[in-house]
């Protein structure tokens, strides 16, 4: 038996017990099928979710004098402790001070990260903050490849230490693959202020580009190698965990910073470089930034 589903017949006709009990178990498969559909999506959001992070961290950016600093460099997900991913050694690392390049790559040596997740393999480098202004540091890490999504991330990261408080190359453009250029000081931003930078790649703005922002939730503990066991704050929801924004259609982005802490933006595929080993490469920009509370 045929049973026509539309407005005049229903209206007319009652269905039978058989035809009535196709129907409940038509719609039972149908209910079934989008449960695992839903599932399937909730899963893949939740893996989205975790955004990587390049990081080249030390607890202060802003320091009244230098000397000798220690910088961890785990590639991770940063705002919820997340898997720490290993990545070979990286191809370059520097600083720039006053317009002067000084190659760092020797400084770095292999060392382990752990999160809440894992332990896994990462880098360090000790080195020596000499003279007043801004160490620009600079690292391009080997790329990494995404087995879940079948291609390569290289995210080139910078982060701008400042000794003495005096500005020198922070907003200086430095000509990387890659490369997010800070309008506002990386370092000397208040908490509830705005960070606005450029995104360029190749050296050109990127009009629209993706840009992912993560909190540094749970504080690297540098004695031990390790994330924090409780994070700062709790989100309100798994949207906060890493936010997405858009660049406008000259590059240009603008974030405020809600809380006191450091904040990582990482500019997605913007890099002039797009395959590796013949698979695609999606070439990342990274800075990180820090935002001080009002006391």
């Amino acid at each position: 038996m045929t049973m026509i589903l539309n407005r005049s017949s229903c209206a007319y006709l009652l269905p039978t017990p058989t035809v009535l009990f196709m129907f409940q178990t038509e719609q039972n498969n149908v209910f079934k099928k989008l449960a695992v559909s839903l599932v399937a999506s909730a899963a893949i959001v939740s893996t989205a979710a975790q955004a990587h992070f390049q990081m080249i961290y030390t607890p202060e950016l802003l320091r009244d004098r230098g000397g000798e600093v220690t910088l961890k460099m785990p590639f991770t997900h940063p705002a919820e402790s997340g898997h720490v991913m290993a990545v070979d050694a990286p191809l370059a690392f520097y600083k720039v001070l006053k317009g002067k390049k000084t190659d760092l790559l020797d400084t770095i040596k292999p060392s382990k990260w752990t999160s809440a997740e894992n332990t896994g393999d990462s880098y360090e480098a000790t080195v020596k903050l000499r003279g007043l202004g801004d160490h620009v540091f600079v690292m391009e890490p080997a790329p990494y490849l995404e087995e879940s999504e079948d291609i390569y991330i290289q995210q080139i990261t910078k982060n701008i230490v400042n000794v003495g408080s005096l500005p020198t190359d922070w907003n200086e453009e430095l000509g990387l693959k890659a490369e997010i250029v800070p309008l506002t000081k990386p370092y000397a931003i208040y908490e509830g202020g705005n960070f606005v930078g450029v995104v360029k790649g190749g050296g050109e703005p990127v009009p629209f580009a993706e840009i992912e922002v993560e909190y540094m939730n749970y504080e690297p503990d540098m004695e031990n190698d390790r994330f924090s066991d409780k994070g700062n704050m709790t989100p309100p929801a798994d949207a906060f965990i890493t936010m997405t924004i858009f660049a406008d259609a000259n590059g240009t982005f603008n974030f405020s910073i809600p809380k006191a802490g450091q904040w990582g933006f990482a500019a997605l595929g913007v890099g002039s470089d797009t395959e590796y080993k013949g698979k695609e490469l999606s070439q990342d920009a990274v800075i990180w930034v820090q935002a001080h509370p009002v006391k």
